[in-house]
This record gives structure tokens, C-alpha cells and sequence, in this order.
């Protein structure tokens, strides 16, 4: 592969994994490559997946394989609003007290800022530090979360969303 190639290439789906919970991050699927896409989600069993960016693709082959996809677009390079993050937060729980064993995708265009910093906030509501959450989404997704996200991130206080109300345990 050339350099040039190189230099353009997207980084590949990063499943991150944490506790019982287990996400995926992308880039954006286009209609050429969606076939493939559906493949890759399928070997992560993934249920759902979750557009954080503007729609540009039919979702239709998704749907046709079982694969929900629910819209929850921000602007590029900012962080989520409230009515998102709350979205995002009732999504985990249905998901993962349905089907522990299933995997959330999520994707923004290129997989570095909105995903990312979606999956940061899921784990730091299951415990992570900011700076532990940061840390392992950048070893699998170099390059993520902007200046104006990390600030988010570490300002960011958790109300323990993803846990059960019983017990200290996740709601897995």
C-alpha cells in the first residue's frame, strides 16, 4: 500500500469492552460499503447501532438483518446535549438488560470525536476514571476526542446511570 493510501486510511472498528458492556466504535458506512459493514457488526453481535453523525447511508440492509439503527446526531467537534446523552444512557440499559451478551456500535463520521466521546461517558457511568475511560478508547482509536471533548469529559460527573438502583453491581 503507498504511503498516500496510507496517510487516508480510517482506523478499524475498536470494540471496547468494560465491566459487562461492550461497545463498538466505526467510522461512517457508506451505501457501497454497508454489505461489509453488516458483516462486521454481525461478528461483534451487534443489535444496534447508534448514528451520531448526520444520515448519509439507507439503512435498509441494516433493518433487513435485525440490526436497529437509531439516530442521535450533535454537531461535529462538540459535545452531546443533554436530551442525547440521556437517550444514549435508556438505549445501554434496555440493551444490555435485554441481551447481555450483544455489543453497541456507534459511529460518527471517521469514529474519532462524537463516538468516542459517547462510549467515554458509558464508561465513566460505569466507573472509569476520565482519564482511564480517555486512555483506553485512545489505545484502540488514536487520535480520538478533541480539546473541546476531553474538557467535557473531565468536567463531566457521573450519576452512576448505568447501574441498578438494588445493588452495587451493573444491571447486567
Amino acid at each position: 500500500m503507498s504511503s498516500s493510501a496510507n496517510r487516508y486510511r480510517r482506523p478499524e472498528h475498536s470494540e471496547i469492552k468494560h465491566k459487562n458492556m461492550r461497545f463498538l466504535i466505526t467510522d461512517r458506512p457508506n451505501d457501497t460499503n454497508v454489505e461489509r459493514y453488516v458483516d462486521d457488526l454481525a461478528k461483534h453481535n451487534a443489535g444496534v447501532v447508534v448514528r451520531v453523525c448526520e444520515p448519509t447511508y439507507n439503512v435498509d440492509k441494516l433493518e433487513q438483518k435485525g440490526i436497529k439503527v437509531i439516530d442521535a446526531a450533535f454537531p461535529d467537534g462538540q459535545t452531546p446535549p443533554p436530551e442525547v446523552r440521556e437517550q444514549w444512557f435508556h438505549l445501554l440499559k434496555e440493551q444490555f438488560r435485554h441481551n447481555p451478551n450483544t455489543c453497541v456500535a456507534i459511529h460518527c463520521v471517521a469514529g474519532l470525536g462524537r463516538a468516542p466521546v459517547m462510549v467515554a461517558l458509558a464508561l465513566m457511568e460505569l466507573g472509569m476514571s476520565y482519564e482511564e475511560a480517555v486512555e483506553l478508547i485512545r489505545s484502540k482509536r488514536r487520535g480520538a476526542l478533541n480539546s473541546k471533548q476531553l474538557e467535557f469529559l473531565e468536567r463531566y460527573r457521573p450519576k452512576n446511570r448505568l447501574k441498578s438502583r438494588n445493588s452495587p453491581c451493573n444491571i447486567m
